[in-house]
């Protein structure tokens, strides 16, 4: 139960992305300087975190035992995350892109293949192969459903063009967030924890963050003193406060795919709060009852996948 707690606080952080990035956009500020210095400010805030833990020389060991893998990793699960979810932003509204997002709690299941788990037998640990979680996947879909009902009455009112430019990216990030963090996991096994991976991967992801507001310095100018804070806000909630949360609830289920897409199925809940948000900053209109119903499949799904993965603990013997 813990790990589905921390995911739900994770999605209500998490959630404040998509509103606060619509804001931006809105008011004009570039989305390339939105995804940048969201990472920027993120750098001085876990530097000061991890160093009041007494971590840091620690986590600047790992860093410096593979630099190649958290490179790339951190590339990959942070730079091909938040840069295509700023861009989706510049062409649909935060509930698109949060209802969207959530195809994640698939790509996450389908990634399962391509990881490994050690398995303890007569003739000693075996490496085996993740297997797709297909009951967990059958409750993903229940959830999908959901924030289908939700948006689809909001999905008529789009040109194709702006649900094509507001889709293909997310469906990018989808799958690049749970296989970086997944990768960094496997890379720091269990040496650090969701505070020091966080900070190694944001320290490792800066060339790209740098070269992203040079672009952005370049084409846009400077950003505004709104931007600059609703990023520091970005920063602080989603891109620290969700983050560790989020990934401390991973580490929780380490190994167990089918809890893990559990976890990962908690950020269902961003579509919940995003739509909440939104209605209180930016003045959106009360959901339909489509949309009411939409949001019960969510919680039911969410309700299922506990269910599925309490069940498997319990004949296990765990």
């Amino acid at each position: 139960m813990r790990p589905i707690i921390l995911g739900v606080l994770a999605a209500f952080f998490f959630a404040a992305t998509f509103v606060l990035n619509r804001m931006m956009e809105i008011e004009g500020g570039s989305w390339m300087w939105s995804a940048s210095l969201r990472y920027l400010f993120m750098i001085p805030l876990l530097v000061l975190l991890v160093a009041g833990r007494k971590g840091l020389g620690q986590m600047l060991g790992e860093m410096k035992k593979n630099p190649a893998a958290w490179l790339v990793w951190s590339f990959v699960g942070f730079g091909l995350f938040y840069a295509p979810l700023c861009l989706a932003a510049a062409y649909g509204p935060g509930w698109l892109i949060a209802s969207t997002w959530q195809i994640t709690i698939i790509s996450g299941s389908l990634l399962a293949p391509l990881f490994y788990r050690t398995v303890h037998t007569a003739h000693g640990p075996m490496q085996v192969r993740g297997e797709i979680p297909y009951r967990g996947l059958a409750m993903s879909m229940i959830i999908l459903a959901g924030v289908a009902l939700m948006q689809i009455e909001h999905a008529r009112e789009l040109s194709w063009q702006a649900a094509l430019f507001s889709i293909l990216p997310i469906i990018l990030a989808s799958f690049a967030y749970p296989l970086g963090n997944r990768k960094m996991m496997d890379v720091c096994s269990e040496r650090l924890d969701a505070y020091q991976r966080v900070l190694g991967m944001t320290i490792a992801s800066l060339p790209f963050w740098l070269l992203l507001s040079g672009a952005a310095l370049y084409t846009d100018g400077w950003p505004s003193q709104n931007q600059v804070i609703q990023s520091g806000l970005v920063a602080l909630f989603s891109g620290v406060f969700a983050t560790v949360l989020f990934f401390a609830a991973t580490d929780l289920v380490r190994g167990d795919m089918q809890k893990l897409g559990a976890v990962e199925a908690t950020q269902s809940m961003e579509v919940l709060f995003a739509v909440a948000g939104e209605m209180v900053l930016l003045s959106a209109p009360l959901p339909a009852p489509v949309s009411i119903t939409g949001m019960l499949l969510i919680v039911i799904g969410m309700i299922l996948h506990g269910y599925i993965s309490h069940a498997k603990k319990m004949s296990s013997g765990a």
